[in-house]
């Protein structure tokens, strides 16, 4: 029996779930899209939760890769938010080894996402786009990496406040017959209220 998604607008009211859906319909059009996340609280089992992902504390969700490889190429798609001081999200679809790395926290897929972002804005015939793809990559904020073959997705962004990296969701891809995706989110923080 499947659990209910909890509407968990802590989660899906910021730019990284509106990133996530953006992306799924990019890569997965015409799939299930999750209408809200379940809850993973630390020493419980949620249905589907379970390796390769694991909480990394306040860092949010992370993800063990059985391998990595270099000069894979996955597919990515850039937005910008913004005008006067724009902050970039992307959405990168491909085997999770690409990402170079057998654990994948909000550190790493953050590295990743502005390499790649630099790339993409870099072009090798103009030295005047150098400046361009630096502040690009540097204002990467939300990046989501989906991984199909092997069903899982990881979501990253970097708190507006604090500017640290946190991966506060983690993404269960179903197989092709059951074109479902679901979502987990970190336990809703506890507020004080003095």
């Amino acid at each position: 029996m499947m659990e209910p998604m909890e509407f968990t607008p802590d989660v899906t009211g910021r730019p990284i779930w509106r990133l996530l859906l953006r992306g799924l319909g990019v890569y997965l059009p015409g799939w299930e899209m999750p209408a809200g996340a379940l809850r993973v609280r630390p020493g419980t089992a949620a249905g589907g939760f379970g390796p390769p992902a694991y909480l990394d504390g306040d860092a949010g969700f992370g993800v063990q890769i059985p391998d990595r490889r270099r000069g894979l190429e996955p597919d990515r798609e850039i937005y910008v938010r913004g005008r006067e001081d724009p902050s970039f999200g992307i959405v990168v679809a491909g085997p999770a080894a690409a990402i170079g790395s057998r654990v994948v926290d909000a550190g790493v897929l953050m590295r990743f996402a502005r390499r790649l972002t630099f790339e993409e804005l870099f072009d090798t015939g103009d030295a005047d786009s150098v400046p361009y793809a630096i502040r690009g990559a540097r204002a990467v904020e939300n990046v989501v990496f989906l991984d199909r073959a092997a069903g899982i997705g990881l979501c990253a962004e970097v708190d507006p406040l604090t500017r640290t990296a946190g991966c506060p969701l983690y993404v269960r891809i179903g197989s092709p017959a059951q074109r479902t995706v679901r979502a987990y989110a970190l336990p809703q923080p506890v507020r004080s209220h003095s």
